[in-house]
C-alpha cells in the first residue's frame, strides 16, 4: 500500500532560521534542482560594475549557455525584475560569445507581475520560477516550478520578417562572393534531391529556402567572402554531434535557443563531404515537413 504524507507549506521569508543565503547555497551545490537541466555553477555573488551582485551565474555544460539567476524570498516585485534584467544585460555585453538567459526565482510571483513579464518576453529571454518550501515527515524540501518560460521564436519562416528584408543575388554577390554563392547553389542541389520544388530565397541577413513561393526554412545559408555558414534546424543529439565530428566539419557551435547547428563550410567540404551534409539536411527537412 502506498502511504500518503501530508506536506506543510512554509514561508522562507518568515522562517527564523532559513534565509536567501541558504537557498543560494542549496542551488549552488546542485543547480539541477531548479529544473533547467544539468547546469554547473560559475560563480556566486558575482560583482556587477555599479550594479550590485548577481546571486548566481549558472552555465549549461553542453551548450555553454549562461543563466543569470536572481533570488527573492516572499513575493517578487518590480525592483527584482529590473535587477534581473540589468544583470542579464551586463553579462551578455561582457561575454557576447555566450547565449544568455535571465532567471528570477521567488516564493510568490503575482499575476500582476506575470503580466509585466509577458510584455517583454520574446524580446528578452526571461524565465520566472516559483519556489515552495515544504516540510514532509519532519524534513524540509524545496519545489521549483517554472511559471514563465522564455518565448522561442525559431528560424524566420512564414512570418513577416522574411518579407520585410528582401534581397537578390546581386546583393549577395557584392556582400559575399560569386564563389561562395556557387557553394550555396551546390547545397541547394543537395536538398533538391529530396524535394525538387525548393529554391533559394534571398534576404539581406541570410539566404533561406522557398517552396511554392513561400519561405520553407529548415536550413539557411550565410555566405562570407571565402566560406559559407550553414545553419541546420535540428535538436542537438549525441549521434549528430558524433557524425559532424567524425566528418571533420567545422562546427561553430549549437544554438540551443533556436535549435540550430552552425557549420562553417569551405569549398572542400562541399565537394568532399556530400554524404554527411545530405544526411543531416534531410533530417531537418523531414522534421520541418512533418
Amino acid at each position: 500500500m502506498i502511504e500518503f504524507e501530508r506536506a506543510e507549506r512554509l514561508s522562507l521569508k518568515a522562517h527564523p532560521e532559513l534565509s536567501e543565503k541558504w537557498v543560494q547555497d542549496l542551488i549552488a551545490n546542485d543547480p539541477s534542482i531548479i529544473g533547467l537541466g544539468e547546469l554547473e555553477l560559475r560563480q556566486k555573488e558575482r560583482i556587477q560594475p555599479r550594479a550590485g551582485r548577481l546571486d548566481l551565474l549558472l552555465q549549461d555544460s553542453d551548450t555553454k549557455r549562461r543563466y543569470e539567476v536572481e533570488l527573492q524570498l516572499g513575493a517578487t516585485d518590480e525592483t527584482h525584475i529590473i535587477r534581473t534584467i540589468e544583470y542579464w544585460d551586463i553579462e551578455r555585453k561582457r561575454y557576447p560569445q555566450y547565449d544568455h538567459c535571465a532567471v528570477l526565482i521567488a516564493e510568490d510571483i503575482t499575476s500582476r507581475l506575470l503580466n509585466v513579464i509577458s510584455l517583454f518576453n520574446g524580446t528578452i529571454p526571461f524565465i520566472a520560477i516559483q519556489m515552495q518550501a515544504l516540510r514532509v515527515a519532519g524534513k524540509l524540501t524545496l519545489v521549483f516550478t517554472k511559471v514563465v518560460d522564455e518565448l522561442s521564436r525559431g528560424m524566420v519562416d512564414e512570418d513577416e520578417e522574411a518579407e520585410a528584408f528582401p534581397a537578390d543575388r546581386s546583393y549577395w554577390e557584392g556582400r559575399a562572393s560569386k564563389a561562395t554563392l556557387a557553394m550555396a547553389d551546390r547545397l541547394l542541389e543537395l536538398v533538391k534531391r529530396f524535394d525538387a520544388s525548393l529554391e533559394l530565397k534571398y534576404n539581406k541577413h541570410y539566404i533561406g529556402l522557398g517552396k511554392d513561393g513561400a519561405a520553407f526554412n529548415f536550413v539557411s545559408f550565410r555566405p562570407k567572402r571565402s566560406t559559407v555558414t550553414l545553419e541546420i534546424k535540428l535538436p542537438q543529439t549525441d549521434d549528430i554531434d558524433a557524425k559532424i565530428d567524425q566528418a571533420g566539419l567545422d562546427m561553430l557551435g549549437y544554438n540551443a535557443r533556436w535549435e540550430l547547428y552552425r557549420l562553417r563550410l569551405a569549398p572542400a567540404d562541399i565537394a568532399g563531404k556530400v554524404e554527411i551534409l545530405s544526411e543531416i539536411m534531410r533530417l531537418a527537412y523531414e522534421r520541418r515537413a512533418a
